[in-house]
């Protein structure tokens, strides 16, 4: 099933096959009417956010890295790509990817969601507002009510939203897996890397390692930590012995190797390969941020 047609979870209207890939049109939008309800519910990742009222209910709230509103990753803007156009999000009768959770009142929280981290923020492209938790927008991606096929999600440069998608704990905090460490070749060397899904499928995307002992803020939204909800797996040259984690800000355990604490590339440049998959260029290493630089890491 093409990615449009598995990722958009409003009523469509099929228009046409562009190069093999299902294209759609939405017919409605991701919205329910009055006040949207967040509920909470049990997962593989622990406790996630649902949408907890109208037609959506029981579909699962994602966030992305790179939203800090009023500034989004993810928005209405159509891209020209491969596989055709697409918006990351849309109002009615767009294409998008991720389809934004809207709400017209204060939405509502039930079921251990927290009261004083909803909130919505005025969407001028969309044209309504979007639910907030933890001031991170709240995104739609399943076809159906208790899916979870968006979890840890890389979209740094195709599509150009610039982050990772993932699933939303009760304390406003992303939900990681466990994930694994493996290798990759970059300009003909041997790099760390950990396989992330994509629109295309599993891409092994090179992590970075960071000179200052930290990265927040702004710094952290262009240089997603690698997180995991326990300890990585290992393939290829990795050593199990070198894999560990940190404690972050939110509770969260960030991935280490060889004790050097590891980070995504949120504008990690793709190539496409002749057979029409993703290989990353490494284009982070060495670029600047927060008074420190990133690096490539060898296993």
């Amino acid at each position: 099933m093409g990615f449009l047609c598995k990722s958009i979870v409003v009523t469509m209207v099929v228009v046409g096959v562009l190069g093999g890939l299902l294209v759609v049109t939405a017919a409605g939008a991701a919205t329910t009417t009055g006040a949207t309800v967040i509920s909470m519910t049990n997962s593989p990742f622990g406790k996630i956010l649902v949408v907890g009222s109208g037609k959506y209910q029981g579909y699962t709230a994602y966030l992305l890295t790179s939203d800090n509103p009023p500034s989004f990753g993810c928005t209405t803007t159509v891209q020209q790509l491969p596989p055709g156009p697409i918006a990351c999000t849309g109002p009615e009768g767009g294409q998008s990817e991720w389809p934004a959770v809207t709400t017209t009142g204060s939405p509502v929280a039930a079921n251990g969601v927290r009261q004083n981290l909803l909130g919505m923020v005025f969407r001028s492209d969309l044209g309504t507002n979007q639910v907030t938790y933890a001031g991170h927008p709240l995104y739609l991606f399943d076809m159906g009510a208790g899916q979870i096929t968006g979890e840890a999600w890389d979209e740094p440069g195709l599509p150009p939203w610039h982050g990772l998608w993932y699933v939303v704990s009760p304390n406003g905090t992303p939900a990681p897996w466990a994930g694994t460490l493996t290798t990759s070749t970059i300009g003909g060397k041997t790099v760390v890397a950990a396989p992330m899904e994509t629109l295309v499928g599993w891409v092994s995307f090179p992590v970075y390692t960071y000179t200052k002992s930290q990265c927040n803020g702004a710094c952290a939204r262009a240089w997603p930590p690698l997180l995991t909800a326990g300890t990585p797996g290992t393939t290829g040259s990795i050593k199990a012995s070198g894999v560990g984690t940190r404690k972050i800000a939110g509770g969260l355990s960030q991935v280490t190797y060889n004790g050097q604490a590891l980070y995504l590339y949120g504008n990690e440049t793709p190539n496409v390969s002749v057979g029409g998959g993703i290989v990353p260029t490494g284009n982070g290493n060495g670029q600047k941020a927060a008074g420190g630089s990133f690096h490539l890491m060898t296993p």
